[in-house]
């Protein structure tokens, strides 16, 4: 009888522990009611167990972008509100202990179900009770130094009342997730976007022991690990990517030697530079091997008309001995 009763009593307290998100609050400023408006909201306020299905990242409908963005400055307070059936009621059960996170990535169409996020809040085991103390509102503070731009933001409840054992060896048991993505534009002086891509889908496992093994009905949990990464700080992150240049002035090649002061002279000045033919024909050809000699010295005029005396003397003399034979 013992047994049937817990056992009821334990149907009754899962069928109360639904949670859904309502709205956003910015630096305590109502947004309204916020679902299918700028939060994906899931069909219902059932938890996600699997931890392999995409449903695990932004709940169900995650993949339906919605129409409308929070807007928020770097550095704002955020507040998150929780409700069970109705807004102001009892958020969720208090038996169901556990974990507020909140993740971050840059803004996508698709389900999220990527390595695309970064941690930026948590809060361990009493989590759901600082939600339920706080009207159901989660608090945190966006980074001061984020880039702007548009995002998702996914907050989780993670529900341990059954996590004693995984989804995966006992389906009516395990953690129970309630995710929940909220579409929002950040405007600041900010440089640095979130960048620990971390994914759902391989980052949750069935071996985690911030997931399976958490046992609440044996007194309260000690020593407990936080699921994902560490929460992300602005300083260990790389800023956001200049904007590409434009096709008139491209980036320099990385082979391209950096100049600094007087720009090096370019080949350009050595082709302008003209080379007189001439020049280079006397300079570099060889010597005609059939050049003509010098022309023979003729000998000054008063030898040549000492020449025809001379050649007129012997004449006569031969004319002179030639009549004295006869």
């Amino acid at each position: 009888m013992r047994a049937n009763v817990a056992s009821i009593l334990a149907m009754a307290t899962t069928a109360t522990a639904h949670t859904l998100m309502y709205g956003v609050w910015v630096n305590d400023v109502d947004q309204g009611d916020g679902q299918g408006k700028y939060i994906r909201s899931p069909p219902n306020n059932s938890p996600v167990k699997d931890l392999e299905s995409p449903d695990i990242v932004c709940n169900v409908n995650g993949g339906t972008a919605v129409s409308d963005f929070v807007t928020a400055k770097a550095g704002d307070k955020l507040s998150f509100e929780w409700y069970h059936n109705v807004r102001n009621d009892d958020i969720l059960d208090p038996s169901h202990q556990g974990p507020v996170i909140t993740y971050i990535a840059q803004f996508t169409e698709g389900n999220g179900a990527e390595p695309i996020w970064s941690k930026i809040a948590e809060e361990g085991m009493d989590g759901v009770n600082a939600l339920i103390a706080n009207g159901g509102k989660a608090d945190f503070t966006l980074p001061t130094a984020l880039a702007s731009g548009k995002y998702l933001v996914r907050q989780e409840i993670i529900a341990h009342h059954e996590s004693d054992v995984s989804f995966k060896s006992n389906p009516s048991r395990g953690a129970q997730l309630y995710p929940s993505c909220v579409q929002l534009e950040v405007s600041g002086d900010g440089d640095q976007v979130p960048d620990q891509a971390f994914d759902f889908n391989t980052g949750y496992t069935y071996e985690d022991p911030g997931l399976v093994g958490v046992n609440v009905y044996n007194g309260p949990v000690v020593n407990y690990q936080i699921p994902g990464p560490e929460v992300w700080t602005a300083s260990g992150s790389s800023p956001a990517p200049p904007p590409a240049p434009s096709p008139s002035s491209p980036a320099p090649s990385p082979s391209s030697p950096a100049t600094t002061g007087a720009p090096a002279p370019t080949s350009t000045t050595v082709p302008d530079l003209p080379i007189p033919s001439t020049t280079l024909t006397t300079v570099i050809s060889p010597a005609p091997t059939g050049a003509p000699q010098p022309p023979t010295p003729q000998p000054p005029a008063e030898c040549s008309r000492k020449k025809r005396s001379l050649k007129r003397s012997r004449k006569a003399k031969r004319s002179g001995r030639a009549a004295g034979r006869f």
